[in-house]
């Protein structure tokens, strides 16, 4: 029993300074999390038991799968991550440290290699297959801005588990278990979700999903076509353009444009002299980047932006992706700024890529590489060459559903879980290979499949939060009862004591505020704060032999005799 008397707990009135979203300001405010350094939280007692609940709750489905519990130290040796790139793949994003002998380590953002490794150890005949092992560990990863409090910190408790195969069938049911069993974690966790097609990314591998909690303030966006179901996420949406018959478009003009270096100033010069008819969508904006300090270009219609996230999510292998700087221009002295085009990118040495609305064909409106110069008619396949199409152009509601062609919606998310398949790229890597029925050694296919356990404390209570404090879903609060005794005399407080023992013999967690100096409307607060699902209030009431009882997330109360409390918070739990 939680009793507040004893309870390692301060609630706060105010509103830390720092937080940003409702659940970093909540957390903070119900006494569940504090703030260690930037993207690092201690867990409260209240924050540690919800932590809990729900790995078990993760736990127990992993279980119920078949799938088999290990664990991995946080701090990993460099070597195996050198084997698969990682080690410079992944960036200033991994935590580096070094013994005092000079030896290299890691604190482990996930876990592939060792996963792969350990198998490698264990395992060698396709008798032992198909195996599926996970953990719940600590990750850590040294994000350049972290922010949301839980959401997105330095520091985290995540789920991962991987499974392994001789067949890509064998992969493809594997990832099917794995997809149920999630579905289940989430469904128990009492969280809304949407399960979207996304990118892998650094990860590498095929298929990929993920589990994205809808949230006014979450940081993914994704896309969802109310007709036919097509949902992703923006990194991983597809554009559909058909390519163009360019036969009849004039030659390439080149145009006296004077002070026009925006595309705003460029459309209004143009309307003016041609008569109207052009808007930002007939221009071609080329937007110059550094990947991994090498020059490329990304073409993009001139009415959209580079969605940088999703970009880099579409190049594989690109590590760190910038905007070109001054002393880029100084090295490239043949670009003009605000008048480049991809005419003779490839004399300058720079490597252009366009979005697939760049289709071979279409005419566009561009930048010269003349000052003050533009030229129009300019056509994709005619006039300049792209190396590879690229997803990069920021996604818009009303967009094009690939599926169907119906206007897609765009929304905001929290990412709870991401599953991919990998297929052999750590196996190859790390040299796993089991012996067939035919005794020919062949590469295992593995899956990858994380769940951001400390992440779904925060995005439940975004999603369950109200104006007046946290409201967890029942396997996940602290405690199910929140039980309130208040006045002067012994009486509610011996009843609160004997409602709380009755229900905990029936195994159902109580929190009793039995605190004697705190005031009845401190209580109150703290229990709506506190966000358990059911609140009972032993006071005034008792005067007529009754308790109230209250709902916390509808607000409903009734008040029920002494005696019949604990059957009816039974049945309203269950």
């Amino acid at each position: 029993m939680l009793r507040m008397s004893t309870l390692f707990l301060r609630t706060l009135r105010d509103d830390p300074a720092d937080a940003e979203v409702a659940s970093h300001r909540l957390l903070v405010r119900a006494g569940y999390i504090r703030r260690i350094a930037a993207g690092i939280y201690s867990w409260l007692p209240l924050g540690y038991i919800t932590l809990r609940n729900i790995e078990r709750i993760v736990r127990e489905e992993m279980d119920n799968a078949g799938f088999q519990e290990v664990h991995f130290p946080a701090m990993l040796p460099k070597e195996p991550y050198e084997q698969t790139n990682r080690w410079n793949e992944y960036g200033p994003d991994l935590f580096r440290l070094q013994d005092r002998k000079g030896g290299d380590y890691l604190l482990g953002p996930t876990h592939e290699e060792m996963f792969t490794l350990m198998v490698k150890g264990e395992y060698s005949s396709y008798k032992d297959l198909p195996l599926s092992l996970y953990q719940i560990q600590t990750k850590y990863r040294d994000e350049t801005r972290p922010r949301s409090g839980i959401i997105r910190g330095r520091e985290f408790v995540m789920k991962d588990s991987y499974s392994f195969d001789l067949t890509d069938e064998g992969l493809v049911e594997s990832y099917q278990k794995h997809r149920s069993a999630y579905i289940k974690t989430f469904d128990r966790l009492g969280m809304r979700y949407n399960i979207v097609s996304a990118v892998a990314g650094a990860m590498g591998g095929s298929s990929s999903e993920e589990f994205l909690a809808p949230c006014d303030t979450g940081e993914d966006t994704y896309v969802l076509c109310e007709k036919c179901g097509y949902a992703a996420n923006v990194e991983a949406m597809v554009t559909k353009v058909a390519a163009v018959d360019a036969s009849q478009t004039p030659p390439l003009e080149v145009m006296d444009t004077p002070n026009t270096p925006t595309i705003d100033s460029l459309v209004a010069l143009l309307n003016e002299k041609f008569g109207g008819g052009y808007t930002g969508a007939s221009t071609l904006k080329n937007v110059m980047l550094m990947a991994d300090e090498k020059a490329i270009s990304v073409l993009v219609p001139g009415d959209r932006e580079v969605d940088l996230k999703r970009l880099q999510a579409n190049l594989p292998g690109v590590v760190e992706l910038r905007i070109f700087e001054d002393e880029d221009f100084a090295k490239y002295k043949n670009l003009v700024k605000g008048y480049i085009g991809p005419q003779d990118a490839a004399k300058s040495g720079i490597t252009v890529y366009a979005d697939p609305r760049i289709a071979v064909g279409t005419s566009w409106v561009t930048g010269a590489n003349i000052k003050d110069h533009h030229a129009r008619n300019v056509v994709n396949g005619r006039d300049f060459e792209v190396v590879a199409y690229v997803e990069a152009a920021e996604i818009k509601k009303g967009d094009a559903c690939p599926q169907c062609q119906t206007p897609v919606i765009i929304d905001r998310a929290i990412e709870i879980g991401h599953i991919f398949q990998l297929g052999r790229k750590y196996a190859k890597a790390l040299n796993l290979t089991v012996l067939d029925k035919d005794g020919k050694s062949q590469v295992v296919t593995m899956g990858s499949y994380g769940i951001g356990v400390s992440r779904a404390v925060a995005a439940i209570a975004e999603q369950t939060h109200d104006e007046i404090g946290l409201s967890w879903p029942i396997e996940v609060a602290p405690a199910k009862v929140h039980i309130v005794a208040t006045g002067k005399e012994d009486l509610p407080f011996d009843t609160a004591e004997k409602i709380a023992i009755e229900l905990e013999s029936k195994s159902i967690t109580v929190m009793l505020d039995d605190r004697r100096d705190a005031s009845p409307g401190v209580k109150f607060k703290d229990a709506e704060l506190i966000g358990n699902p059911i609140i009972v209030v032993v006071g005034k009431a008792l005067a007529e032999g009754n308790v109230e009882i209250r709902v916390r997330r509808s607000g409903e109360k009734s008040e029920v005799k002494v005696e019949a409390a604990v059957a009816a918070i039974v049945a309203l739990l269950s």
